[in-house]
């Protein structure tokens, strides 16, 4: 497995390769060797100049990097992580060098090949030697001073390199701004959280050491002392603490730019929380970046980091106004995954202040099956449960798609859930809970964890972390607030926030004597941090949303070339310029099909204003004209015009056509927003030409709009496609069975939206098999039948073409009369109907009728036709209903 401490940063060891070594001068300069290297697609040359340097009790092994002209320029140290060398940020230092500055790496310590005892970044050891190497710089001729023996200069570096820049700017005040990297600020309580020894990431940090030979002995006694007890003693703590960066807080004044990991159990997010505290109390500008991944691994961003440095330094070194450097709190969030490879796609959430992490508190009640529940620490502590393991937290990156990996055991720990969200909450910092305790032994650890358990019984624990906490005195009962890991993590509607305090947990070392815990909850809720000032970023489109169109455009552009036969595009008519669809003798044969249609000589004409309904029964060719007419399929016969352009697929003209036809497709894992910006987005046309907010009010989703997608219901996804269709305002608005999984509101809303729509000037045309919604809201009419026109026109004249007529009269009806109008010669039947007669004649015509009724001196006030739309429509298409 690699070394996660040593991964995370590494700089930009899969970015540029270099492509060409220009020189390499094997000239001695002060012990150095210099090379100069330049990257194939960057002419800038830069040298590098490796040398070994005496320090009292080590020789550090470094390398210098300049590139040609510019004169005196700031300079930049970079630190590696634990277990790495000067060789893992490379990369980096080439680019700060390209990019105008004087760059300066070095080994620590112990690691590489440079000499002494590893000191976990002592202050008479590392950082001393970081503060001779900036007495280094200010003797080269390349480095910007400030003044004699001052170089301008940062120190940026990740983990164990993250720290030795805030104690270099705490120990040296010539640093002018340092960018740490999902670093410690205590060391103390990043390995001993709330008196809880972190066994497995100790572990591995003395291992990746190189053992604990290497250490300093008296870092090596530690060690080894609370391995053995399980738990942290008082001079352990001291001697951490003294090699912590929280050791000189008070003196750490310099513009500071703070990218701390999210999918990091080793250095959580409060680590970097309260660095940014006490470093913004001291009066110095801060930005605080939640990067996705960390020391359990995920995405580590590098290249995003890295800019986001470069032009921190060109702020604050160069002195550079205009210099983006970014906002002053950011945070990445799963934003799907790529279809391409499986990755999480990330987005970012940003704000113009660090909200730190309490910020806008909301409280969650829980309940548990009991009030009080009792659960065993087993003997041994094991089997332990599992909440993150060093090195296999990839998973954790994504566990707000629903993956990741945690165990907890039957009998080892107490569960209190909340009831089904009623929306979604985005929480983002520390939750806390208080809880009452008691133990039958008077040392007790519990571990405290919120899952996202949706309603499939699924559960998922957000980056997979977990918050210790020792209680001495517990025989006793005690009552104790516990302050659960700060995350960004977005709880679904409709899913619960489970909090489970357990007995065990792989990671740290638990009591192993067994023993009996009882806990409740002090007062029944889970506060829960949210800040709504944090604005999400649209997410950035996959390579396949730009790339698929391409290659289609590159396949197309073949096949024109080659295919010399096919004849281009009839010319435009100016005479429908304005007509919004005209279909002439259109004609589509099945498959290969000589014979059989889908379509056969369709021909009808839609105006402005108009709202057409599309009617047929199943197989009559309905979907197969709407396909058509987007482009999607060619036609065998016959041709479309919109606007007086013939379709063809790609054709501009259809920029003015939306369209719902057979259901959209959305990222489930994705908002309703962000798939909507998505689709937008992928058109490539100007994002002001959206009218999304017009879209939007008509799909009337409110807030669900932030939620995923796959927690829609039918007919939320129905509304959102129909607003998907409607972005652009097109002229041409075609919806295919847009009532489908709607409710009886939804539909009356569905069609008023569709006459709304129309009125303004536009055209609507929709395909439905509900007649009742058609007739109230379509003017006009096609109807198909076998894949043949039948009938087209507006919808009062199909309907009134029938055989029934509505006679209306002055006053009640009798009974009497009503019989003397069922046996007039031309009547077949006549029945009492709201407001007078529904009179339907066999062989009559109306004028006769009104003879009648006039010489059976019945009060008329009107006659006219009265035939419901599902008459006219069973009546046209005969036997095929």
């Amino acid at each position: 497995m690699e070394n996660p401490l040593r991964r995370l940063p590494r700089g930009r060891l899969r970015g540029r390769r270099l492509a060409a070594v220009v020189a390499v001068l094997a000239v001695l300069l002060g012990g150095g060797v210099w090379a100069s290297v330049a990257a194939a697609d960057d002419p800038v040359v830069v040298h590098r100049s490796d040398r070994m340097m005496e320090m009292p009790g080590a020789r550090i092994d470094t390398s210098y990097f300049v590139a040609d002209g510019g004169g005196r320029r700031p300079a930049v140290l970079i630190g590696h992580g634990f277990g790495g060398s000067k060789n893992d940020v490379r990369a980096q230092a080439e680019e700060l060098a390209r990019n105008g500055y004087a760059v300066l790496t070095w080994s620590a310590r112990g690691f590489g090949r440079s000499g002494g005892k590893i000191g976990l970044n002592a202050p008479d050891a590392e950082v001393k030697d970081v503060t001779r190497l900036i007495d280094w710089l200010a003797g080269q001729r390349d480095v910007l001073l400030d003044k004699d023996g001052d170089p301008r200069v940062g120190v940026t570096g990740g983990s164990y390199g993250g720290a030795i820049s805030l104690l270099a700017a705490g120990h040296d005040p010539r640093v002018d701004a340092i960018a740490p990297q999902i670093t410690y600020w205590n060391l103390a309580e990043a390995l001993f959280p709330n008196g809880v020894f972190k066994k497995l990431w100790a572990g591995v940090f003395v291992t990746t050491g190189g053992g604990c030979q290497r250490l300093e002995p008296k870092l090596c006694e530690l060690y080894e002392r609370v391995a053995v007890a399980g738990k942290p003693d008082d001079a352990a703590r001291t001697t951490l603490e003294a090699l912590s960066p929280s050791s000189v807080a008070d003196r750490i004044k310099v513009p500071t730019l703070i990218l701390q990991g999210q999918s990091d159990s080793l250095f959580p997010l409060g680590q970097a929380d309260r660095m940014a505290d006490a470093i913004t109390g001291n009066g110095a500008p801060v930005a605080v970046d939640w990067l996705s991944g960390g020391h359990d691994g995920g995405d580590s961003e590098d290249a995003r980091a890295e800019q986001r440095v470069t032009a921190w330094f060109d702020r604050y070194l160069k002195k550079d106004t205009s210099a983006d450097t970014g906002p002053a709190f950011r945070v990445s969030r799963t934003g799907g995954v790529d279809s391409t490879n499986g990755s999480a796609r990330l987005r970012g959430a940003s704000a113009d202040r660090y909200p730190g992490l309490r910020g806008d508190v909301r409280n969650i009640p829980l309940t548990g099956r009991t009030p009080e529940q009792t659960f065993g620490n087993p003997a041994g502590a094991n089997p332990p449960a599992i909440s993150s393991v060093p090195g296999a937290g990839a998973l954790s990156q994504l566990s707000g798609l629903g993956v990741g990996l945690s165990l907890d055991f039957p009998g080892q720990y107490a569960r209190y859930d909340s009831a089904p969200l009623d929306e979604g909450v985005q929480v983002t910092g520390t939750p806390t809970v208080t809880v009452r305790v008691k133990s039958t032994s008077d040392d007790m650890v519990l571990f405290a964890k919120v899952y996202d358990a949706s309603a499939n019984g699924g559960q998922v624990l957000p980056h997979q972390l977990v918050t210790p906490i020792r209680i001495t005195g517990a025989k006793a009962g005690k009552t104790v607030e516990v302050t659960l890991p700060a995350i960004d993590h977005t709880f679904q509607a409709g899913h619960r926030m489970r909090l489970l305090l357990t007995a065990t947990d792989l990671g740290y070392a638990s009591p192993a004597e067994p023993a009996a815990y009882t806990v409740s909850l002090a007062d029944g809720g889970l506060s829960v941090p949210t800040d709504d000032k944090l604005a999400t970023a649209s997410a950035g489109l996959a390579w396949w949303v730009w790339g698929l169109p391409l290659a289609s455009a590159l396949v197309a552009a073949g096949l024109l070339l080659s295919a010399r036969r096919r004849t281009s595009a009839p010319a435009p008519d100016p005479a429908l310029a304005e007509v919004p669809l005209q279909i002439t003798s259109l004609s589509k044969r099945y498959g290969k099909s000589g014979d059989r249609y889908a379509v056969r000589d369709l021909s009808f004409r839609v105006e402005k204003g108009q709202v057409l309904g599309l009617l047929g029964p199943n197989g009559a060719g309905k979907t197969t004209t709407l396909r058509m007419l987007m482009g999607l399929i060619g036609p065998d016969g016959g041709e479309i015009r919109v606007f007086g352009h013939a379709i063809r697929p790609g054709a501009p003209v259809l920029s003015r056509v939306g369209a719902f036809v057979e259901g959209a497709g959305f990222l489930p894992h994705l908002s309703g927003r962000a798939n909507l910006d998505l689709y937008w987005q992928a058109t490539g046309r100007p994002t002001e030409d959206a009218h999304i907010e017009e879209a939007l009010e008509i799909a009337g989703l409110g807030d669900a709009l932030q939620r995923a997608v796959r927690t829609y219901s039918q007919g939320m996804r129905q509304r959102l496609a129909i607003a998907q269709a409607m972005l652009g305002m097109p002229d041409l608005l075609i919806l295919d069975e847009p009532t489908n999984g709607l409710d009886p509101p939804q539909i009356r809303e569905m069609r008023d939206v569709m006459i709304r729509y129309a009125a303004g000037g536009r055209t609507v045309i929709v395909s439905s098999h509900l007649l009742s919604e058609v007739e109230q809201s379509c003017t006009d009419l096609v109807v198909m039948d076998r894949g043949k026109l039948v009938q087209a026109g507006p919808v009062a004249e199909i309907i009134g073409s029938g055989d029934t007529l509505l006679v209306t009269v002055d006053g009640e009806v009798t009974e009497a009369v009503v019989e003397k109008v069922a046996a007039l010669p031309g009547v077949e039947t006549a029945v009492r109907a709201e407001g007078g007669l529904l009179v339907r004649l066999d062989g009559g015509s109306p004028q006769q009728l009104i003879a009648e009724l006039v010489r059976l001196d019945v009060p008329l006030t009107g006659v006219g036709p009265h035939r419901r739309l599902e008459d006219a429509f069973l009546t046209l298409i005969g036997g095929s209903a």
